[in-house]
Order: C-alpha cells, then sequence, then structure tokens
C-alpha cells in the first residue's frame, strides 16, 4: 500500500476526501496533519507486529558497542549469531574478533512531510487494515464537534488487541524420533 492510498483511506472514513486538492482533503488542517500522524501511527504498530533488521559487523574482541549505534532505524535488538558476546544494558561487549550477524527489529522508513505519496509501506497487510482507525481517531480527537474521534480510536484499540504480532510459527523437527 503506498502513502496516497492510506491517505485516501482515512480521508474516505473520516468523509474528507476531495482528489483534486494537493492533500486529498478539503480541510487544510487535516491534509497538513496527515503524514505526521500516520508516522505516528506506524511506529506504534510496529513495536507491536515488529519489522526484522538484519546487519553485519565486524568487531575486534574488546570492543563495546551502544546497540543504538547498530543501526539507524533499530528498535530492539533480537539476536547476534557467529561471535561470542555479551550485553550488559544498553551495551553489547564483544568478546571476540570477527564479524557479527545482528538480527534486530526495526522501526519502518520514517514518514514526514517530504514523504512522496507513491512511498511503500513496510508493514504487514494486517496491520495496515487496522491503521487508518489509529489515524481517523488521531486526527479527530481534538474536534469536539466529531464524536467519531472516540469511535474510531475505540474501534482500532479493539482491532490493535487481536493482531497477531508473529511474523512465523516456528517448528523444530526432531530427526530420529525422540526417547522418553
Amino acid at each position: 500500500m503506498t502513502l496516497e492510498e492510506m491517505k485516501a483511506k482515512v480521508l474516505l472514513m473520516i468523509e474528507e476526501y476531495n482528489e483534486d486538492e494537493d492533500t486529498l482533503s478539503n480541510d487544510e488542517d487535516i491534509g497538513n496533519k496527515l503524514n505526521t500522524v500516520i508516522n505516528q501511527i506506524q511506529n506504534e504498530l510496529a513495536r507491536i507486529k515488529k519489522l526484522s533488521g538484519y546487519t553485519e559487523l565486524e568487531v575486534e574482541e574488546g570492543q563495546q558497542k551502544k546497540v543504538s549505534d547498530i543501526a539507524e532505524d533499530i528498535y530492539q535488538l533480537n539476536l547476534i549469531k557467529d561471535i561470542d558476546y555479551e550485553i550488559i544494558g544498553e551495551f553489547i561487549l564483544f568478546k571476540e574478533t570477527g564479524t557479527a550477524k545482528i538480527y534486530y527489529y526495526k522501526y519502518p522508513t520514517q514518514i514526514d512531510q517530504d514523504t512522496e505519496d507513491d512511498y511503500e509501506f513496510e508493514l504487514s497487510t494486517d496491520v495496515l487494515e487496522i491503521m487508518p482507525y489509529g489515524v481517523a481517531g488521531d486526527i479527530l480527537k481534538s474536534d469536539v464537534s466529531e464524536t467519531y474521534g472516540n469511535i474510531y480510536y475505540n474501534r482500532y484499540r479493539e482491532l490493535i488487541n487481536t493482531l497477531d504480532p508473529r511474523s512465523n510459527t516456528g517448528s523444530i523437527y526432531i530427526e530420529g524420533g525422540v526417547d522418553l
């Protein structure tokens, strides 16, 4: 799904869609808020249904690295392979020299006012179907004449509670059977 498609979904939901406007809305305030609110909601959802990242890092024995310095988009460290290490608070102490294969969870590409409408979301389809409710609720929350903000926000919360945070189910195969 593109950013423009997400904007259209939200604006159609709150009955503010106008394809003839640059911001897709007659309401300038709503049009100006869209990218910022979409970014906030996508970051929230990415912490629930995590996006995987991977990098390799050449390290020296005794080297210490801050987790946040591993990658620009890192949210949470998942696993380090092929090298001995120890995690101490927000630091990683590498206990040998070599190539650390680092698996982590990341934030999606950040959306700002300059992000093109053809930007493709990195989030999964189930998350993208929930996002418009969060965006609509957030945009309408300050509009006292609209009670729809609370309705959309409550629906967003309900849908989040049904979201399966797993990206895979994992499996184990034991060759030759098991003796109990």
